[in-house]
Parts: C-alpha cells; structure tokens; sequence
C-alpha cells in the first residue's frame, strides 16, 4: 500500500433518490485521494475529483461556505442523484 500523502479524505453517501446504478446506498464511507477511487461510481469521482485534491492537499473554500474541512456534492445523474460528503480528516 502507497504511503498516504496530505490528509485523508472520506467520502460518506448521505442520500441517494432513485436507484444508483453503482449500487452506493446511504450511510456507505469511501477513502477517497488522488490515487484511488475508494469503489465510488467512476463517473463520480471524475467529477469530484478537483474537490478531492483540493481537501487531500490542505486547500480550503471560502469562509461564507461554511466548513473549510466538509463539502457535500451531488452526481450528475439527476434522474438517481447521490449526495455524498466529504471530509477533510486532520489527523
């Protein structure tokens, strides 16, 4: 296993309406980094890639969103959207 680089980030599905077809169900956590997927859909990891990073290697969003460590993001399959949040986990 590759040594972990910059901090880890967690992915937690938070609510999927309709029927994922990648199979993710409420409540599923994934490690998520530049380097792995962690079994998230590939179509959405794609998308959320850039946030990845960004919380993998110490970035942050502006204050007025709230958390600098927390985003929640939903799949561009609108007719079954997931919503997952990720996590900036400072260890």
């Amino acid at each position: 296993m590759a040594e972990q680089i910059g901090y880890r980030v967690v992915g937690t599905i938070k609510a999927v309406k309709g029927d994922c077809s990648a199979g993710h169900k409420v409540g599923d956590k994934l490690e998520l980094c530049g380097h792995s997927s962690g079994g998230l859909c590939g179509f959405f990891y794609h998308d959320i890639f850039p946030y990845i990073i960004m919380l993998q290697f110490g970035g942050g969003f502006p204050p007025e969103w709230g958390d600098p460590d927390v985003i929640e993001l939903d799949c561009m399959d609108k007719h079954n959207l997931v919503t997952i949040e990720l996590r900036r986990i400072q260890e």
